[in-house]
């Protein structure tokens, strides 16, 4: 066994670095020591990593960057019972303190005192050994890569959005944004039997690619609505074109929106038919205009998304081992641990030809 534990540091805002560091030592016997094989980088990571903070977690000393990871078990605690020395695993990165009220409804991803990787002050999974709860690992099957293992924790993201619009077979389902938790979304949608499921995108590429990955139809948005009308009002006008062109003039059961982005907040809500339901999960602009007489008068279920909650992560191994999503498609770029920095600068480029970026762990 190697002696350092090399990892890839964020030292401070825009400064990255990689380290030798000692290797991790298991916390307490329900533990495990996971090698870690294969990582995606996430938004989030590219956030911390340029601006340092992200709401109310911000950047006071040194983290290890990563959190969407997967790995081979290399030692387990004494108490562990779930997994054994040599699984491979999916890494669920949040554990929570199983005791507060959040925590014992299953809402855990409300809990205050979780410890998630590569949010401060927590270190993240780009190195080569991580430790985590065992009861955090869910083994993976051989027919299943590590680079598949490693993403199925975007996909429980797209679970837990799924989740929390109470998304039913049979619904009509419009997704703004054809990014890669998007694009999931739309595949978890109709891996759940979903009736229509539209994405809408500015980047026709992406736009293309959702059409291919799990959509039945897509809508390209002009980057600039009409300039003559007020912005709300454009975004209103937008959001009829859509439904009009889909047939659905009515409104879609369940609006999806992952982008952030103001116009598509507000199109969503005017796309919302009569007593339906709107997720938020993309996060833009801490604060926006927000049609609120129009949520009020259609009676719409407005919810919030983040993380993921009980059953997310089994179920999101369960898709993509049965082959209903299909997240290793959204890899556009792999580089090797030593080339981390680089993978980083791809992702902070924010082409529209990038989807995943994935980096191989140390020995891998």
């Amino acid at each position: 066994m190697s002696e350092i534990n090399p990892a890839f540091v964020l030292q401070s805002i825009k400064s990255v670095s990689f380290e030798d560091r000692e290797i991790p030592k298991l916390r307490d016997e329900y533990d495990v020591r996971v090698h870690i094989e294969q990582t995606g980088i996430c938004g989030s990571d590219v956030h911390y990593w340029q601006r340092g903070r992200i709401g109310d977690f911000v950047l006071n000393s040194p983290i290890v960057l990563g959190h969407e990871s997967a790995g081979t078990i290399v030692e387990v605690g004494s108490k562990v019972k779930n997994v054994k020395v040599g699984d491979r695993v999916a890494i669920e990165p949040g554990v929570p303190c199983r005791r507060c009220d959040h925590c014992r409804s299953g809402a855990y991803n409300l809990c205050d005192d979780t410890v998630f990787a590569a949010t401060p002050p927590w270190d993240g999974t780009l190195q080569k050994y991580y430790i985590v709860a065992g009861d955090y690992c869910y083994p993976i099957p051989d027919h299943m890569t590590a680079e598949e293992g490693a993403l199925v924790e975007p996909v429980a993201v797209a679970v837990q959005i799924c989740k929390v619009a109470d998304l039913r077979a049979g619904q009509t389902v419009l997704v703004f944004g054809c990014g890669p938790i998007g694009v999931l979304c739309q595949a978890v949608a109709k891996g759940y039997g979903a009736k229509k499921v539209i994405g809408v995108d500015i980047s026709k590429s992406r736009a293309a690619f959702a059409e291919n990955f799990g959509a039945d139809g897509v809508y390209v948005s002009e980057r600039s609505l009409n300039p003559n009308l007020d912005p709300v009002e454009a975004s209103r006008e937008n959001a009829e074109k859509i439904l009009k062109q889909f047939g659905i003039e009515e409104g879609a059961d369940v609006v999806l929106e992952c982008t952030g982005a103001e116009p598509c907040i507000q199109a969503g809500i005017f796309a919302a038919k009569k007593g339906g339901t709107y997720v938020q999960a993309g996060m833009g602009k801490e604060n926006v205009v927000f049609p609120i007489t129009t949520a009020c008068i259609r009676a719409l279920n407005v919810k919030g998304s983040i993380r993921y909650t009980t059953g997310c992560y089994p179920a999101a191994v369960e898709l993509v081992a049965s082959g209903k999503v299909k997240p290793s498609t959204l890899i556009t770029h792999r580089y090797k641990f030593k080339e981390s920095l680089e993978a980083f600068e791809v992702v902070k480029e924010a082409s529209e030809a990038t989807l995943k970026v994935m980096i191989s762990g140390v020995g891998v």
